[in-house]
């Protein structure tokens, strides 16, 4: 769909030219790129060619969602992805949210994928459930963004139209039916406190994903936009760590063939 209103100021895509080794990165439902700049820009000073796309509908206004549909988010990741590919060699991919969502659907289409990394990922909700009887055309007024910072500040819409709502329940239903595609190295970040998607989301995906590697680190001292929050430092080293290994392990497997 074409949008109606320009880009929110602070809310663009960015992306950071560096090494043949990629970190795409997908934020979450209502949020922006803006949400996910602080570890992209710790991934770009690591000398990662580093990608964040906005979504469709995303960082404009709220009525730009009014027509969305989840197949358009998932196919901005999708292009920003296969961009990506023409210029690195190896691909990880992080996802926080909805963008854990999406994340795992582009996991489950694309085998080459090097690792994919989730951020309190969404796959079921049940405190906004009732929405789902909502009429397409009514707004849902939002509360301040899930952050435990109080001096966080997330680009974000006050209202959301139903529709949107509605597409997110039907995209977190069908990959639900996709996770036993996904089969690369996978490692999640979970808030203990989470006022938005529940915790056991995180374990709900680790049992039904196919992955050999797979492993969780537990957040402490943040909500649900982590990456935003008091844990951010420890999703970034974690993150490196993680990403470090795995391609080491690869350039191995590489060598000895």
């Amino acid at each position: 769909m074409k949008e109606a209103y320009p880009v929110i100021p602070g809310a663009e895509a960015f992306y950071y030219e560096g090494s043949e080794i990629g970190i795409l990165l997908c934020h979450g439902f209502i949020g922006t790129p803006q949400s996910v700049k602080y570890i992209g820009e710790a991934f770009a000073r690591e000398g990662y060619t580093v990608s964040a796309p906005r979504l469709t509908g995303h960082g404009t206004h709220d009525q730009d969602l009014a027509n969305c549909l989840f197949s358009e988010w998932y196919l901005t990741l999708e292009k920003a992805y296969l961009e990506l590919k023409e210029r690195c060699t190896t691909i990880y991919v992080i996802g926080q949210s909805m963008g854990g969502t999406l994340t795992l659907n582009l996991a489950s289409h694309y085998r080459d994928i090097d690792g994919v990394l989730l951020i309190n990922p969404a796959m079921h909700i049940p405190a906004i459930a009732s929405y789902q009887n909502l009429s397409p055309a009514e707004y849902i007024q939002e509360g301040t963004p899930d952050i435990k910072n109080p001096d966080a500040a997330e680009i974000t819409y006050t209202k959301v139209p139903a529709h949107a709502y509605h597409q997110l329940f039907d995209g977190m239903e069908m990959v639900k039916k996709r996770l036993s595609f996904v089969h690369c190295p996978i490692t999640c970040f979970q808030s203990t406190t989470d006022h938005v998607v529940p915790p056991e989301n995180t374990d709900y995906i680790l049992q039904a994903v196919q992955s050999e590697l797979r492993s969780k680190h537990v957040l402490t001292n943040s909500y649900h936009v982590a990456s935003m929050d008091y844990d951010n430092e420890k999703i970034i080293s974690e993150s490196l760590q993680f990403i470090e290994q795995l391609t080491a392990s690869i350039h191995l497997k590489k060598v000895s063939l």
